[in-house]
């Protein structure tokens, strides 16, 4: 494929990324978004263009592969010689016509696309995709950095101030780049609300002290919709707070930890996930798949996902009103480590080093050696998640028994498949007796979801 003329301006536009998601939300719509990403550029071509003609607001998601995540580019180059399918889109791989002629006519001011990749070191990926036009991806220097790499934190920090400078250099040419914070996501799982919030709002002020003007600040839907709910409502409010004169939107994540394995209970959780923005005012859902738990999903089955959340926020925006949210502490908790942080240093990324160093902020179940590793978290039986230890950290945290014992690894395993379960037996439960669906799980796979790990 070569890149035609002019390939390479025509993806950008001056209100970019966050722009056309402003626009949205100021409609009533909700921008849905797969994580779609493939190694064959007309495969990646036509991912973009089925997302771009699917029913509800998309926008593009080109999502890199493995090894360009961690910087091994000429392995990616071997790969695609020998004919070898990568699970992403290596941007560096390839050259910048190969590029610009996946996005040519297809990315745009009606359809931006992101960039989207996991790298603690990610200068090559940045130039790659400011080449071929492209001006929104998402990381950060914490979140790309602990749960994917062993790169020390100093130097994860220093490579993203770079590539925020790159980005927000951008500026100078009357663009608007767009950069989103994963720190909403960190670990997937398990980690809870007021630290999720706390290091995406961290992460978005270090976006800003090195240039970027147009952010989002992310959020992982986690076990309990009522806490997700009070989670996502503390974190706009604090970001109005602290990211007045920006360009900011939330998005939410559709659950990121073991999924559920029949389709009605992923269905039900993509549902859940889209009211979860539409009640908390988020602008923009990430989906994910029925094909979850099993493989990786089709274009077709990412289409299907984007119209099935658009469908449920439509319906959520019809439904009568909720009950108010519950306070429980989550702004407070969110607050106080986010002000902790910011009083170490005025330099966001030293901040951030030093409280990582002091255990300020510490990632329950992280295992980067710079990571205190002293924090841990369990589930009530309700399903919400409080912490256990909390190690250094300025908040408070809750034995989970009366006599304080400790998470155990049985502990570990359960809650890790808490989400997996409550749904499918959900899915089964609402499913017409008489016509049990051929994906429905059998009450045994319910019970004893630990097998599938065992064997």
């Amino acid at each position: 494929m070569s890149a035609p003329t002019g390939a390479l301006t025509r993806n950008r536009t001056r209100d970019g990324f966050g722009g056309f998601v402003r626009a949205a939300r100021n409609s009533g719509r909700l921008v849905v978004q797969p994580r779609m990403g493939m190694s064959d550029p007309q495969v990646m071509r036509e991912g973009l263009l089925a997302t771009r003609q699917a029913a509800a607001t998309t926008v593009g998601t080109i999502t890199l592969d493995s090894y360009t995540r961690v910087g091994a580019h000429e392995t990616a180059r071997r790969a695609l010689a020998d004919g070898v399918a990568l699970n992403g889109y290596p941007i560096v791989a390839y050259n910048t016509a190969t590029t610009g002629a996946v996005t040519e006519g297809i990315a745009g001011a009606a359809f931006p696309v992101q960039v989207r990749h996991g790298s603690a070191a990610p200068q090559d990926i940045f130039e790659a995709l400011v080449a071929v036009g492209l001006t929104a991806t998402e990381g950060g220097p914490v979140s790309y950095c602990l749960p994917y790499s062993r790169t020390p934190l100093t130097q994860s920090v220093a490579n993203w101030r770079r590539c925020c400078e790159v980005l927000a250099g951008l500026r100078g040419s009357g663009e608007e780049p767009h950069l989103e914070t994963f720190g909403g996501c960190m670990m997937g799982q398990l980690c809870p609300p007021s630290l999720l919030i706390a290091i995406s709002v961290l992460e978005a002020l270090f976006f800003r002290q090195h240039g970027l003007r147009s952010v989002s600040l992310s959020y992982a839907q986690q076990t309990h919709p009522g806490q997700d709910e009070e989670a996502v409502t503390a974190l706009g409010r604090i970001a109005g707070e602290l990211l007045a004169g920006l360009d900011w939107h939330i998005v939410i994540y559709t659950y990121m930890g073991v999924y559920p394995r029949s389709s009605g209970g992923a269905r039900l959780l993509l549902d859940e996930a889209a009211r979860l923005a539409v009640r908390t005012g988020a602008a923009r859902l990430i989906v994910k798949t029925a094909a979850e738990a099993h493989r990786i999903p089709t274009i077709a089955e990412n289409v299907t996902a984007l119209e099935a959340a658009s469908a449920a926020a439509d319906a959520e925006r019809l439904a009568p009103a909720g009950t108010p949210v519950q306070d429980t502490g989550v702004h407070a908790e969110a607050r106080t480590l986010i002000d902790t942080v910011l009083d170490l240093d005025p330099d966001i990324g030293q901040a951030l080093i030093s409280a990582f160093a002091l255990g300020l902020l510490d990632v329950p179940y992280c295992l980067h050696p710079d990571n205190a590793g002293r924090t841990r978290s369990y589930l009530d039986s309700a399903g919400r998640l409080h912490w256990s230890d909390t190690g250094a950290m300025p908040v408070r945290g809750a034995a989970r028994s009366a006599d304080g014992r400790r998470m155990t690894s049985a502990d570990l395993l359960t809650s890790l498949s808490y989400v997996e379960r409550t749904y499918d037996r959900r899915a089964l439960e609402t499913a017409p007796r008489a016509h049990h669906r051929p994906d429905a799980l059998t009450h045994r796979q319910i019970i004893h979801p630990s097998e599938e790990y065992t064997r």
